[in-house]
C-alpha cells in the first residue's frame, strides 16, 4: 500500500495575510448587542425610513422585470441622474456614459478603484482617526497604509506631518470628508493644500464622500474635484446607504476621469459582475423625484439627533467631540471601567445595554484607548431609549 507523502511547504493552510485581519470590532459590537436585546449605536445601519419613492421604484422595477445584469457600469437612468445631481449640487460636468460607475456600495468602488491604480508595496496616506476598512481593504491588496494623525478636538491637519509622510512609494492619500468615525468636514482651504501636495508629489486622491448630505450648523461639503486642476488625479466614491437609508441593498457609485474608469469598472465587474439591477432604478427614481429640500430636511432632522445624543453623553459624563458632519460621535470614555477601548465599550454594553464601538478601530495600537463611538442614525424612539440607559450611568 502507498504511502502518502507530506510537504510540509504545501500543506492546507490560510494566505499570509488572512491572520492579520480580524472580525471587524464594530460587527462584532453589533452581534453582541443582538445576543442581549440592547440598543445597537455601534454600527451605521441607518435604520431609518426608506424615502417613498425610492422604495417604490425598486419594487416597481422588480414587478416591470428589471432582474437581470445591468451594463456593467449601471443602467443609463442612474448614471445621467448621478451626473445631474452633481451638476446640481457640486458645479461639476461629468460624462455619465464614460466617467460614472454604479457600484456595489463605496465599498465596492474603493475597492474595484484601488484595484485598478494600485500595486503591491505602493502607499496610500490615511487620516487618523480613519475607517477600518480604507485600511483593511489596502492590507488585503498588499497596499500600505501610512498613517498621518489629526489633532484632536478640531481634528486639525498637520501638512508637516502629511509631506513627511509622503515617500518615494506613497501612491495616493485617502479623504474622508465628511469623516467616520470623527465627523470632520475637510475646508476648503485644507483641500487646496492638500490638492497642490498631491499634484506636487503626482498622488491621486480617493474619497469617500458617503457622508456629504449630513452637514450640521452651517457647514458645507467640497469634494476635492470641485477644485482647479484636480478632477484628473480625484476618484470620487459615494452612495446611497446613508442618504436613503438603504444600507443593506448595497448601491454606491465612482466618479472619475474616462481614462481611469475603463480599468476600474473591469475589477468591479471582475468581484461583483454589476450592482443590483432593481435597487438601481430605485436610487435613480429618488434622484429624480426628491428636490434638494429633502436633502436640507435630512441635515435637520439628523443635526437634531446629534443634539440629543450629544446631551445624553455630557450628562452620562462621557465627553463627547461634537462633530460637524457624517453622524457618529466620539466620547471619552475615561470614566468607564476597563483596561483599553474593547473593555470600556463591553462594560458600558453589559452596565446599560448600549453599543458603542472602541475608539481604538480607528487608530493604530495604542490609540483610541479612551474613546468610543456612538452612531446616532436611529430611529427616534430607538435614540431616545439609547440616550434614556446612557443617562442612567
Amino acid at each position: 500500500m502507498a504511502h502518502a507523502v507530506l510537504h510540509p511547504a504545501h500543506s492546507l493552510s490560510l494566505s499570509e495575510l488572512a491572520p492579520r485581519v480580524l472580525q471587524s470590532e464594530i460587527r462584532a459590537m453589533t452581534m453582541e448587542c443582538d445576543r442581549m436585546g440592547g440598543v445597537n449605536l455601534a454600527q451605521g445601519v441607518c435604520d431609518t425610513e426608506v424615502p417613498a419613492p425610492v422604495a417604490d421604484g425598486a419594487i416597481e422595477a422588480i414587478r416591470e422585470g428589471h432582474n437581470i445584469y445591468t451594463r456593467l457600469d449601471g443602467i443609463a437612468r442612474l448614471r445621467n441622474a448621478i451626473a445631474a445631481q452633481l451638476r446640481r449640487d457640486r458645479g461639476m460636468a461629468v460624462d455619465p456614459d464614460r466617467e460614472v460607475l454604479v457600484a456595489s456600495g463605496a465599498t465596492g468602488a474603493f475597492h474595484a478603484a484601488a484595484m485598478a491604480l494600485l500595486n503591491p508595496g505602493d502607499e496610500v496616506i490615511l487620516f487618523e482617526p480613519y475607517y477600518g476598512y480604507h485600511a483593511n481593504t489596502l492590507l488585503s491588496m498588499r497596499v500600505k497604509p501610512v498613517v498621518v494623525p489629526l489633532a484632536a478636538p478640531n481634528w486639525d491637519l498637520d501638512f508637516d506631518a502629511l509631506r513627511a509622510a509622503i515617500t518615494p512609494r506613497t501612491r495616493a492619500v485617502v479623504v474622508n470628508t465628511p469623516a467616520n468615525p470623527s465627523g470632520k468636514i475637510f475646508t476648503r482651504a485644507e483641500l487646496e493644500t492638500l490638492g497642490a501636495i498631491a499634484t506636487e508629489h503626482e498622488l491621486f486622491i480617493f474619497t469617500d464622500e458617503i457622508y456629504e448630505y449630513f452637514l450640521y450648523d452651517g457647514a458645507k461639503h467640497v469634494s476635492p474635484a470641485m477644485l482647479d486642476g484636480m478632477r484628473e488625479r480625484t476618484i470620487i466614491t459615494s452612495g446611497f446607504s446613508k442618504t436613503f437609508a438603504i444600507t443593506g441593498w448595497r448601491l454606491g457609485y465612482l466618479v472619475a476621469d474616462a481614462k481611469w474608469l475603463g480599468a476600474i469598472s473591469y475589477f468591479h465587474d471582475l468581484t461583483y459582475v454589476c450592482a443590483p439591477s432593481a435597487f438601481q432604478h430605485g436610487a435613480a427614481a429618488g434622484m429624480e423625484q426628491l428636490t434638494p429640500v429633502f436633502y436640507e430636511r435630512l441635515a435637520r432632522e439628523f443635526g437634531a439627533k446629534r443634539d440629543r445624543l450629544v446631551a445624553a453623553l455630557q450628562d452620562a459624563g462621557l465627553t463627547p467631540h461634537i462633530p460637524a458632519g457624517a453622524y457618529y460621535i466620539l466620547a471619552d470614555a475615561s470614566r468607564i471601567e476597563g483596561a483599553n477601548a474593547v473593555e470600556k465599550s463591553h462594560t458600558l454594553l453589559n452596565r446599560t445595554g448600549v453599543a458603542s464601538v472602541a475608539g481604538s478601530a480607528f487608530f493604530r495600537p495604542g490609540g483610541g484607548e479612551n474613546l468610543l463611538r456612538f452612531c446616532f442614525a436611529k430611529k427616534d424612539a430607538d435614540l431616545d431609549e439609547a440616550c434614556r440607559r446612557l443617562r442612567a450611568l
